[in-house]
């Protein structure tokens, strides 16, 4: 038993309004909302139809202060494309669907990113990272 450890189920962010931020990431990464599910706990599927992300709905939500400030950040999530031209291509999806950008590193040689906003506030970076 000693060998046996939990099993990550999802990540779960708080939001305002879950469905309209389960909307905002089933758009961004192709993801499908479980059927059924209240507006007030939604769940995000992957295409093997495995939970990833669930939205949990609360009544007030201050958006972090990132990247200082006197509400940090506590999570955020790291999503990676293959080529700068991906990278490239996805933030203009990702402004489309409603996310604000934070920072801009797309020129760094080494790894090219950027920090966005979520529309409910909540920080994820975008990165440029090859397979392998």
């Amino acid at each position: 038993m000693a060998d046996r450890v939990p099993t990550l189920r999802q990540v779960v962010l708080d939001a305002e309004d879950a469905r309209a931020l389960a909307e905002f990431y089933r758009q961004l990464l192709g993801f499908d909302i479980r059927p059924g599910d209240p507006d007030d706990w939604v769940v995000l599927l992957d295409p093997e139809g495995r939970p990833r992300l669930a939205f949990q709905q609360v009544p007030r939500l201050p958006p972090p202060t990132w990247p200082a400030g006197p509400r940090p950040q506590m999570l955020h999530l790291d999503l990676t494309v293959e080529t700068r031209a991906e990278l490239d291509e996805q933030h203009e999806r990702a402004i489309s669907l409603g996310a604000r950008l934070l920072a801009d590193q797309a020129d760094d040689p080494e790894e090219p990113l950027r920090v966005y906003a979520d529309p409910a506030g909540h920080p994820f970076c975008l990165f440029v990272s090859p397979p392998g």
